[in-house]
């Protein structure tokens, strides 16, 4: 038998291939491209590497940790690439300390280097000679973005600390510039003409680009009652031309990339704001799925065909939202022409309401906030984001379409991007059992639990008072949603097949859909422009697949249809778009991270209520009621005792009172320290008149230990490492499952 230093010598040999993933603490991680386990790099080894970088290395041993330890034995590839940061002079030497931590290492810059850039401004530096054992990076300042403080700098520092593309190339500009302005006569043909449905669009107040309208009115299946519910979605397959300059930039791009008070579109504005946009009154050409739904909320049939449409009124949430709970109130009257369609569209939503919950479906009330900024950028407020009616309304139409996409391209055998959702690991599934157990919540679990089994738990411990802790849980032990074409069904939504069709202004994989569609209508394939991008994830792709030995099972009737090459090329753009989907997410984090330190900065000392969201080893994370802002109460603030975190029930119990802080706790905290660069919030517990005995027993006046603010970061970044005729009606013989809101398409601010 070999022991586990045996074991190590073996595979001391074996030399793996990954990208350099640096940590703000000096050491990294290798991304293996075979897909195993991470392999860390000290921080000696860090030294003459760069988070990006793509190396070879070989493990040589374990760290105390237990995890692999690596050692670099070459650089493979070198990626161009760009540091932000403030340009810093010490000692008469000009470095830059890079914004995003990652990096670990400050950059010298020569003093020629420099360019027109002040100390203190932020700039961005390119590298002229990489890092070495013993030498540092040096630079020189190639863009300077201005003050820390400007107004818009967080979304700049973003956009290039994520590699984000903000700015359309020459040749997708001139090809936008070079379209029509309007619809024109030409573009009618083989469409169906609908311009006489009185669509309406359902957006929030702020909304700018339109891509979906909706129409319903009452229908008869048999004898038996039903509707007819039209979801018309902005043709923009029409005017990008597959493979042309727009669609490279927007392949590049993948997703819309929202900010407070800005937006990075994945489209030029002539496309997105202009001719794609369903704006009211005026001829827009769309993609059409008319649907026939039961009084159940099934889809008893459906059909895509591509129209002209004209939507009768813009219309907000809050509009149809006061119409729905009056119909004889001020806004119906303002509204009347609308008010029996609304009826219709409500209707239809109860129905798709009532075989969502028949399904069993996972659906979780969650908090949704929206930050509201001044005139110069600042945060003026931050707010609940209330769901109505009307937003309900507007998704169940929206997945009810979807599902039909992912059903009409199923059926005739086409490769497209499925938007994927797979079960529970078995390990998160065990952690998740451990904690019901550990809360007394009676309910069994199988091994492959359908989505019901996590909305019953939901529905029996909702009126309790640790609700929320026990939903976070909940929405924590699933996995993320991706974009692949080997369709496993989605088990947020509870649907066997789902993909995205309703937002191709703002989504690349709901534009490939569209194309699917479109070439299934037509009698052709479709087949996937060659692109440049993703080079990256195409080769990592290639790589993982050839470290196999073989290419993945490909379960779904569509992907065997599809060859080998096809497959691979539909996979990489599902990696890209997954990838994109998680950096536009990151960078909108990273902004408003920003802007609620700076907003914090100005209430230093204050004191609010707030409740436990997380619960760690080095401290609980608290988010306050009044501000909707998360901060960090360091284990050595929570009084003067040993407190020791309970894995299984997500908590930290103190030793010597046994009180306990765990997820749902309610406290009162003082603001105590605000770090705009590290984008986090320190927060002290208080304990005033009228404190409850809780707070009293937390908050003791002489901690019996105090960390550092060195030791409290490094605590917290060590557990985050963690006219035509319509075509024939396609007949479903099963309704799809049901829905996950946190996947819902959802309206997206502009």
């Amino acid at each position: 038998m070999y022991s586990k230093k045996n074991e190590i010598r073996t595979n001391a040999d074996n030399e793996i291939e990954g990208s350099v993933q640096g940590h703000r603490d000096g050491h990294g991680f290798v991304i293996r491209d075979d897909g195993e386990g991470d392999i860390y790099l000290p921080p000696n080894e860090m030294r003459a590497v760069l988070h990006k970088d793509r190396v070879r290395v070989r493990i040589v041993r374990q760290d105390r940790r237990g995890r692999p330890e690596g050692r670099v034995l070459e650089i493979i590839e070198r990626p161009a690439q760009t540091i932000i940061g403030r340009l810093l002079n010490e000692a008469g030497i000009w470095l830059v300390a890079p914004e995003d931590k990652r990096y670990g290492q400050d950059v010298l810059i020569p003093k020629t280097a420099t360019g027109a850039a002040a100390v203190g401004q932020v700039v961005v530096v390119q590298l002229t000679e990489p890092p070495a054992l013993y030498g540092q990076p040096v630079g020189r300042v190639a863009e300077v973005l201005g003050e820390v403080d400007d107004p818009g700098m967080e979304v700049e520092i973003a956009v290039r600390k994520y590699a984000v593309p903000h700015v359309f190339s020459d040749a997708c500009l001139a090809q936008a510039q070079a379209l029509p302005d309007a619809v024109r006569a030409q573009d009618w043909r083989q469409r169906i003409d609908l311009t006489d449905l009185p669509f309406v669009t359902i957006d929030g107040e702020d909304a700018r680009d339109f891509d979906d309208a909706v129409y319903c009115e009452p229908a008869r299946i048999g004898r038996a009652k039903g509707w007819r519910l039209l979801v018309a979605i902005a043709d923009v397959s029409h005017y990008v031309e597959s493979g042309g300059a727009i669609d490279t930039d927007a392949y590049d791009r993948a997703t819309s990339v929202y900010f407070p008070r800005r937006v990075l579109p994945m489209l030029p504005e002539k496309l997105s704001n202009g001719l794609c946009s369903l704006n009211p009154l005026v001829a827009r050409l769309a993609m059409v799925c008319d649907m026939i739904v039961t009084a159940k909320g099934e889809v008893h049939a459906y059909q895509f065909y591509p129209a002209v449409i004209e939507s009768h009124a813009r219309l907000t949430y809050t509009e149809v939202a006061a119409v729905l709970a009056n119909t004889r109130g001020p806004e119906a009257g303002r509204l009347a022409d609308r008010v029996k369609g609304l009826l219709n569209l409500h209707e239809v939503y109860r129905a798709l309401l009532t075989a969502r919950q028949v399904r069993g479906a996972v659906d979780f009330e969650t908090t949704e906030t929206q930050i509201v900024c001044d005139d110069n950028g600042r945060i003026e407020k931050i707010v609940p984001r209330t769901r109505t009616e009307a937003h309900r309304l507007i998704e169940e139409a929206m997945l009810a379409a979807n599902v039909c996409a992912a059903d009409f391209v199923g059926e005739h055998q086409r490769a497209c991007l499925y938007r994927v959702h797979e079960g529970p690991t078995p390990e998160k599934l065990e952690i998740l059992r451990a904690y019901l157990r550990a809360l007394a919540v009676q309910v069994s679990l199988p091994d492959d639990p359908p989505p019901g089994a996590f909305q019953a738990i939901a529905e029996a411990t909702k009126d309790r008072p640790d609700a929320a802790q026990i939903h976070s849980m909940l929405l924590r032990s699933m996995q993320q949603a991706i974009y692949t074409p080997i369709n496993s069904g989605h088990f947020g939504l509870a649907y066997e097949a789902y993909t995205h069709f309703t937002s191709p202004i703002r989504r690349y994989p709901d534009l490939l859909v569209h194309r699917v569609i479109k070439s299934i209508l037509a009698g052709r394939k479709y087949q996937l422009p060659p692109l440049p991008v993703p080079g990256e994830a195409q080769h990592k792709l290639a790589r993982q697949w050839a470290s196999r030995g073989q290419a993945p099972a490909a379960p779904s009737a569509p992907a065997r249809a599809v060859n080998r090459r096809d497959l691979q090329g539909w996979e990489a753009a599902g990696l890209h778009c997954s990838a994109n989907e998680r950096r536009a997410d990151e960078a909108s984090r990273d902004v408003q991270a920003w802007l609620k330190c700076q907003y914090m900065r100005e209430h230093l000392g204050e004191e609010y209520a707030g409740v436990v969201t997380a619960a760690t080893s080095f401290g609980i994370f608290v988010t306050l009621d009044e501000l909707y802002v998360e901060g960090l109460v360091h284990i050595t603030e929570l009084g003067g005792e040993y407190f020791r975190f309970d894995e299984v029930r997500q908590e930290l119990r103190g030793e010597r009172t046994g009180v306990r802080y765990g997820i749902g706790t309610r406290l009162r905290v003082q603001v105590s320290r605000v770090d705009l660069d590290g984008r986090k919030i320190d927060f002290r517990l208080v304990q005033e008149p009228g404190a409850t005995a809780l707070e009293k027993a937390a908050a003791p006046k002489a901690p019996q230990r105090k960390a550092s603010r060195v030791s409290r970061d490094r605590d917290e970044r060590e557990a985050s490492g963690k006219g035509a005729k319509a075509k024939k009606m396609t007949y479903k013989g099963k309704a799809g499952r049901e829905a996950h809101g946190r996947d819902a398409p959802r309206k997206r601010r502009s």
